[in-house]
């Protein structure tokens, strides 16, 4: 009689999975305690937090938001107004600032009848537009061109613990996503909606959800930003280098994984750390030439390329 397996490679997957974001919630716990570099790891799980929610709408249903810092800077601004403005505690307005980017992409959903480059060029029209009334609104609420000036509202500590719960959540959702019948239905849809339709999916609920999910996490990423650096602006909340930077992470891990945005970001963020130490003066430089080969020698991306070279691998990630 055959003994019964105790798992198999799903097994293996999620416990691995698993396994590195108990990792990371460790690592990035104890940087606080140790006096480590917040500002450096705040920037490090800002950024994993926007390639991961980035994936969800790029990766999983093949749509690529360049107006994806929309509901970055509608999240910041969230809070500055909920805080300045509105009185009320940053503990309360981090979550409404997820709830306003949620009703943004709500609003901006009709795109989603777009496809391929017209919805590319209309999400990044509406973000210009994002930015430009928000630099129009009264200054009493935005501040202006000037922005708003939040100063020391809470314990800075605070600030990053928040990031850390945030990315844990966008790293969990992610892995949620990948083995659910949603994440099943938008794969399909990327590869060919039509097809997907005829086999049942229904093609706008699904990407409106995954849409959802993107503009959630980029708005309480922005809320937290604002949180953590007691600062905002139109030029810096709306900035599209935001936009660009996201999905430069995210295609060189490779999208459409859950490991892959992590990776990809993860690896990049230290390069530029690491070349802007020993080489300051040609830090673009050299970090435009390693991006510019990563995409060329390896298009799928870090993880992407892995599992193309080496398919046993696909059995152990995510």
């Amino acid at each position: 009689m055959a003994r019964p397996r105790l798992g198999g490679p799903d097994a293996v997957r999620r416990l691995i999975w698993y396994g590195l974001v108990g990792l990371i919630l460790v690592w990035c716990a104890a940087v606080p305690p140790a006096g480590g570099n917040l500002s450096l790891y705040f920037s490090l799980m800002m950024w994993v937090t926007l390639a991961t929610g980035l994936n969800f709408i790029a990766g999983f249903a093949g749509y690529m938001p360049f107006g994806y810092v929309a509901f970055y800077g509608i999240g910041t601004y969230t809070t500055g107004i909920a805080v300045k403005v509105l009185g009320l505690s940053v503990y309360a307005a981090v979550p409404i600032a997820g709830g306003v980017g949620v009703l943004l992409a709500l609003l901006f959903a009709p795109t989603l009848r777009l496809s391929g480059i017209y919805f590319a060029i209309v999400s990044l029209s509406l973000a210009i537009i994002c930015q430009r009334l928000v630099s129009l609104l009264p200054e009493e609420i935005t501040g202006g061109s000037l922005g708003i000036n939040l100063g020391v509202i809470t314990i800075r500590e605070h600030g990053y613990y928040t990031m850390l719960l945030v990315l844990v959540l966008a790293l969990l959702t992610a892995s949620w996503l990948a083995r659910s019948r949603l994440g099943k239905a938008l794969k399909a849809i990327r590869d060919d909606p039509e097809a997907a339709e005829a086999m049942g999916v229904n093609v706008p609920r699904s990407r409106l959800f995954a849409w959802l999910l993107s503009a959630l996490f980029a708005a309480l990423t922005g809320g937290v930003q604002a949180w953590f650096t007691g600062a905002l602006d139109p030029q810096t909340a709306f900035d599209v280098l935001i936009t660009a930077k996201t999905v430069i992470y995210a295609m060189a891990g490779g999208l459409g994984t859950v490991l892959g945005p992590l990776i990809g970001t993860v690896v990049l963020v230290w390069v530029d750390e690491l070349i802007w130490r020993s080489f300051p003066v040609l830090n673009n430089f050299l970090l435009g030439l390693i991006i510019a080969a990563l995409i060329l020698f390896v298009p799928r991306g870090i993880v992407g390329s892995l599992m193309q070279r080496y398919p046993r691998v696909r059995r152990y990630i995510m």
